[in-house]
């Protein structure tokens, strides 16, 4: 019996003598099956032919990301507090190097996801650090594999400990959660966005999809919501979901401006020259 892993989202399924028939989450209208067809992989697979790469951002904030790139390439972070270590975010690829990496750096005290299409191999971490796994409640539906490590929260936040919080925004999944941390940016504050707010390909910007590959753009409201939902958060770096995108001064102000340009474009109000 294996546990196969979806090559087009990273998603990993429970055990089974042969891959599922079909990945729900490329199936569903934010992701696809790619023109070749549903792929799997193992963890074991993976092993042999990808390695994790690393990067720090600032003091207590690495970013993790497979090498070649896997799946929709997204990059995790472990974000080093005072209180605990944080996982956020997840990568399908976890291997010896990157577990003797990890605890030589105090380990894994929680794990934080900040929507389904990043959820990958989030068991095999929670495993192997012994850690909890913190998802919104409004994205159940979405856990393809479930264990006693996955702990759900409801609600609009929730304070994982002195200074670092969940906060649900919602937009590209009904649970899509950003991670605040008081502490980070030399005590400016920092947000760990995943594409919940997506760091443009210039980082002068953000954007807001329902889905990014099938360019279905959310309504202006819900947009409206994020700003307001993030309103009472001091922060002024956002880390997005790949390695180099990152708004490193004034995100908020860049959220607040980028927040205007999205409305102002859906609504029709906007001028172009």
């Amino acid at each position: 019996m294996a546990l196969f892993i979806c090559t087009a989202c990273g998603t990993q399924y429970p055990e089974s003598a042969k891959p599922p028939a079909q990945c729900v989450i490329c199936e569903e209208e934010r992701q696809y099956v790619p023109a070749r067809g549903q792929g799997w992989t193992t963890l074991e697979a993976l092993q042999r032919s990808h390695t994790n790469t690393y990067r720090e951002y600032e003091n207590g904030i690495i970013g993790i990301g497979s090498t070649p790139s896997f799946a929709i390439g997204q990059r995790a972070l472990l974000v080093r507090t005072d209180a605990g270590n944080i996982l956020w975010d997840c990568v399908a690829t976890l291997d010896d190097t990157t577990v003797t990496m990890i605890e030589g750096l105090g380990g894994i005290d929680a794990i934080a996801i900040s929507h389904p299409h990043f959820y990958t191999t989030m068991v095999e971490w929670a495993r192997a650090f012994a850690a909890r796994i913190h998802l919104h409640a409004a994205d159940k539906a979405w856990i393809m594999r479930n264990d006693p490590a996955v702990e759900l929260w409801d609600g609009e936040t929730k304070t994982l400990w002195d200074g670092v919080t969940l906060v649900r925004c919602g937009g590209h999944f009904e649970g899509g959660t950003v991670l605040h941390w008081a502490s980070g940016a030399g005590g400016r504050g920092v947000v760990c966005a995943g594409d919940i707010l997506t760091v443009t390909t210039d980082r002068k910007w953000l954007s807001f999809m329902r889905s990014y590959p099938n360019f279905i753009p959310l309504a202006a409201r819900t947009v409206e919501h994020i700003g307001a939902t993030l309103k009472p958060f001091a922060f002024d770096t956002i880390y997005g979901h790949y390695f180099d995108r990152v708004i490193a001064k004034d995100a908020k102000q860049v959220l607040e401006k980028s927040i205007a340009r999205y409305v102002a474009a859906v609504n029709g109000t906007r001028g172009y020259e």
